[in-house]
């Protein structure tokens, strides 16, 4: 059932979607009308989130986000399916790694850039050069997800946070250079109760929401409503943002 808001029609591609934030996200565009190609590593995993979309208005394609043959198929797929692309959701991610920077295994941190920073560039280029997409004649929407931890330190994730931050400065920079056909945007979380944060919160949730303002964590709904209006006509004016989603964590001065 469709809420428009001016996307009906419209076609999307959200990497890592099997689960989480991403699922929540290709969930509600496809509420608002949109037909989405989702993207994840693991072919059960993406198969039974595909499962509960309509037919008409789902596309699945497996494979990993930095992998320049996929990324491919994937574009290709969508061309041949939907006839062009309009949105763009990079919210595939990594962090393999926990642990204090002096400590850190250079070839874990070298594949979270390639996956986090370079992977979410790679599809934004080949999106724009991709002959059978016209996304930027279509006036197509980027978003990146981003994280708060890519602002304020956060103990043991600190590769994870640079990148994040990178990614950050990587929106702005495509914000500029792709005006104004696309827009480029970024959510930037806080702590959100999903499977790949948990370590953050699971076991001492109560202690880590005292942090909160609003009182809770985030969930993948919060970020999903956040995308589809950064995607939507009602952000026609806006580019080059990273919106913060943490309940007031860090005004409150807190951290991830």
């Amino acid at each position: 059932m469709s809420t428009d808001r001016g996307l009906t029609g419209k076609t999307a591609i959200v990497t890592g979607a099997s689960r989480g934030i991403g699922l929540a996200i290709a969930r509600d565009l496809v509420t608002h009308g949109v037909r989405v190609c989702i993207t994840a590593r693991r072919p059960e995993a993406l198969k039974e989130a595909a499962a509960g979309f309509p037919e008409s208005q789902i596309l699945a394609v497996t494979g990993k986000s930095d992998d320049p043959a996929h990324r491919r198929e994937v574009l290709d797929a969508v061309a041949e399916t939907f006839g062009g692309l309009d949105i763009l959701v990079n919210n595939a991610g990594i962090n393999p790694v926990y642990g204090p920077l002096v400590d850190l295994d250079l070839d874990a941190a070298r594949k979270v850039f390639e996956v986090n920073v370079f992977g979410t560039l790679a599809w934004v280029q080949d999106a724009v050069k991709h002959p059978g997409l016209s996304f930027r004649d279509r006036g197509g929407a980027v978003v990146n997800l981003s994280s708060v931890t890519g602002d304020t330190p956060s103990p043991g994730i600190g590769v994870y946070g640079i990148s994040k931050a990178a990614v950050s400065h990587l929106t702005r920079t495509l914000a500029v250079e792709l005006a104004p056909q696309i827009r480029v945007n970024a959510v930037s979380p806080a702590v959100v109760k999903t499977k790949f944060s948990r370590a953050l919160y699971e076991g001492k949730e109560d202690e880590v929401t005292r942090d909160y303002p609003l009182g809770r964590l985030g969930t993948p709904e919060d970020v999903a409503a956040a995308v589809t209006y950064l995607v939507s006509p009602d952000s026609a004016w806006v580019t080059g943002q990273i919106l913060t989603l943490d309940g007031g964590l860090t005004v409150a001065g807190g951290t991830a």
